[in-house]
C-alpha cells in the first residue's frame, strides 16, 4: 500500500467509524505532541471534514517540542476550515499535583502522571465538544513493546494509526508535507525534564524495533522480547476474579 492510500484508507476509516456510532460524535478531539505520530493523526483527521480539535498540552514542556508542536498548529489552521486549535499549560496542574504528593515522588510514576493529565484534559474536552479521543500510537509502541502508559497515551477511543509501523508513519508524513523538523526529529514521549527521546528509553531503535518484529532470527530479537514482556500487561485485558 502506497504511503497515499494508506492515508486515504485511514480517512475514510475514520468517517465510517463516526458514522457507525449509535449516537455519532460531532468533533476529533487529538493531542499535538511536537512528534510525527501525532502530526499525521491529526492531519489525517482534519483531512475529514469533522471538526477537529487539535490539543497542544505543555507540562514543563522542553521548549524545541513545545515550539515543534503550536509550528504544526499554525501550519493546520492554514490548510483546514473545520480545524480549531486549543493550547492548553499544564505547569501550574503538574506542579499542584507534584506538591500534593512529596512523599511519594517517584520520577518514573511522575514521568506517567504527565501523559494521564493530558488524557484527562482530552477527555474533558471531548466530553464537552460531543468528540471522540482519538490515539496516536503506532503499531510498534501499541502491540509492540507496549511503550506507552497505561490509562494516560493509551486512554484513547480509537487508534487510527495503530496498525502502522513507525517507518510507514515517516512515510505518510511526507506524503502529508508534514514539516520537515517533525519528520526529523528524534521520537520521544515528552514526559521527562531532561528531554530523553525512545530510543534512550528503549535502547533500540524504531528501526531495529521494526526488524525484530518480524525477524526471530534478528541480533536483536531477544531484547525486543524482553522489552515486549516486561509490557505484556498493558496489552492484555484487565484481569478479572471470576466465579465459576
Amino acid at each position: 500500500m502506497t504511503p497515499e492510500s494508506r492515508i486515504n484508507f485511514i480517512k475514510d476509516w475514520l468517517i465510517k467509524y463516526i458514522k457507525s456510532m449509535p449516537k455519532p460524535a460531532t468533533s476529533l478531539v487529538v493531542g499535538v505532541s511536537g512528534g510525527i505520530d501525532s502530526a499525521v493523526v491529526s492531519t489525517i483527521c482534519s483531512m475529514t471534514g469533522i471538526k477537529t480539535l487539535a490539543l497542544s498540552m505543555p507540562i514543563k514542556q522542553i521548549k524545541e517540542q513545545d515550539d515543534l508542536s503550536k509550528k504544526h498548529c499554525k501550519w493546520l489552521l492554514t490548510k483546514f476550515k473545520n480545524i480549531e486549535i486549543l493550547n492548553i499549560n499544564l505547569d501550574e496542574v503538574f506542579t499542584n499535583f507534584e506538591k500534593a504528593l512529596t512523599k511519594n515522588n517517584s520520577e518514573h510514576a511522575f514521568a506517567n502522571s504527565r501523559a494521564r493529565i493530558r488524557m484527562t484534559t482530552l477527555y474533558q474536552v471531548a466530553g464537552s465538544n460531543n468528540g471522540i479521543v482519538v490515539g496516536t500510537g503506532n503499531k510498534v509502541e501499541d502491540f509492540g513493546v507496549g511503550f506507552y502508559t497505561k490509562y494516560g497515551d493509551g486512554g484513547v477511543d480509537i487508534s487510527p494509526i495503530a496498525d502502522c509501523t513507525k517507518t510507514e508513519v515517516w512515510e505518510m508524513g511526507k506524503e502529508l508535507k508534514i514539516d520537515e523538523k517533525i519528520i526529523s526529529a528524534k521520537p520521544t514521549d515528552g514526559l521527562w525534564v531532561d528531554g530523553r527521546n525512545d530510543e534512550n528509553q528503549l535502547g533500540m531503535s524504531y528501526e531495529e524495533l521494526e526488524e525484530a518484529m518480524v525477524n526471530p532470527n534478528s541480533k536483536n530479537y531477544k531484547k525486543y522480547q524482553k522489552i515486549r514482556e516486561t509490557n505484556l500487561h498493558k496489552m492484555k485485558e484487565i484481569p478479572v476474579c471470576k466465579f465459576d
